[in-house]
């Protein structure tokens, strides 16, 4: 028998939007008794009593039992969910950067007080991979995840590869249409696929890390060239985040443009939709597909950790409490394509090797292979303006 789950949300924006519009075509035993929102003055669709500015109206009301936080201020999402957890309320949140920030202390807090906190709708819209980690692969050796996490490059990639739209087009097409923001350097230069990794490597291989100390380099930097160079090639280019399990003791976390071909399974993930690929010891390959961004898939995700809540689920972080001890690495060697502007550029820059170099009046070019940790060091230089770094 499912208990009855009484809620509080904080947010009322896309996701929001999209999880009320569910649940309310739905009976399953819950309510929802209050929303916080940050503007009183904005018009809402909803009873104007079922919203306040107050965080308490939720966080001391003792009959709330679970709160589902879907806010942006990543600073203030973490402050809600560790008073919620540490008050003995359940928190679902959808707040990717806080997450992978504060994971590591967040799983203390719901050992110490026997709260649950989970956060499909994180990672991947309405994927289900958190939960595929914790419960289909929570024995099983994984070689590497990978795929297309953030919805809003790969739109803008789609528009470039399949409309010959230009980069700023694309850009301001997705803008226009809600698909990124107007500062749009966290989809674009790589941050959010970033702290999607940051979580599926908790999953996939017990590791609590930093995420400002796994490398992300985006398609901010992508020029004209570049996708004349894929298209001659056949290839496309997508934004991957990339974990993989090295000399059975380390793992590398990385994520940059990849230049992929037609026999790849991501080469057909177009627009806003995501992608993750899984290869295990054991299952083998798998690949998870759906739309990754949007109230209604976003929404999905969100109402499936609340219906989970009603039966006490909770992440076991099985991969933590393992014999095998994994470490994250950045002793791998990666075959890349660097365009570049200045030639004194390449003194600065250690390649183990270079296998080609092309000039021409308007691009230069190496393709070449070089050492994680060496575009880690020089990432500054390597992403200066006229630069373009991808993974070959």
């Amino acid at each position: 028998m499912s208990k009855k789950l009484t809620i509080g949300i904080f947010g009322f924006g896309v996701v929001g939007q999209g999880l009320y519009d569910i649940i309310k075509t739905k009976n399953l035993n819950l309510e929802i008794k209050k929303f916080v929102i940050k503007n009183a003055d904005k018009k809402r669709t909803l009873p104007a009593e079922l919203f306040t500015t107050d965080p308490d109206a939720i966080l001391n009301d003792p009959e709330i039992n679970t709160v589902v936080e879907l806010i942006d201020d990543a600073d203030a999402a973490f402050e809600i969910t560790k008073r919620a957890l540490s008050s003995g309320k359940n928190v679902v949140s959808a707040n990717k950067k806080m997450i992978a920030t504060h994971l590591e202390e967040l799983t203390e807090i719901q050992q110490k007080y026997g709260t649950s906190l989970l956060y499909e709708g994180a990672v991947c819209g309405s994927i289900p991979i958190i939960r595929n980690l914790e419960e289909y692969y929570d024995n099983e050796l994984l070689h590497s995840v990978s795929g297309i996490f953030n919805g809003s490059s790969n739109y803008i990639l789609s528009k470039i590869f399949n409309e010959n739209q230009s980069y700023a087009e694309a850009l301001k097409k997705a803008q226009d249409l809600g698909f990124a923001e107007t500062d749009p350097i966290l989809d674009v230069g790589g941050f959010d696929p970033k702290f999607k990794l940051t979580i599926v490597a908790s999953h996939a291989y017990g590791l609590f890390l930093d995420p400002d100390t796994i490398l992300n380099l985006g398609i901010d930097k992508l020029s004209d060239a570049d996708v004349r160079y894929a298209k001659e090639k056949n290839l496309k280019i997508k934004l991957i985040p990339f974990a993989k399990e090295i000399n059975n003791s380390e793992v590398v976390l990385y994520v940059l443009p990849k230049f992929i071909s037609k026999d790849n399974i991501l080469y057909n993930v177009e627009n806003e939709n995501n992608g993750v690929l899984v290869k295990a010891a054991f299952a083998d390959e798998q690949f998870f597909y759906g739309k990754g961004a949007g109230g209604h898939p976003t929404g999905s995700a969100v109402l499936s950790d609340i219906t989970a809540l009603r039966y006490d689920y909770r992440y076991e972080y099985k991969k933590h409490l393992t014999e095998k001890e994994l470490k994250y690495s950045t002793n791998y060697e990666l075959k890349v394509y660097f365009r570049y502007q200045n030639d004194d550029i390449l003194d600065n820059i250690n390649f183990s090797t270079i296998s080609e170099r092309y000039y021409s009046e308007d691009t230069k070019y190496v393709i070449g292979t070089i050492e994680l940790k060496e575009i880690i060091s020089k990432r500054v230089l390597i992403n200066a303006d006229g630069n373009f770094i991808a993974e070959i």
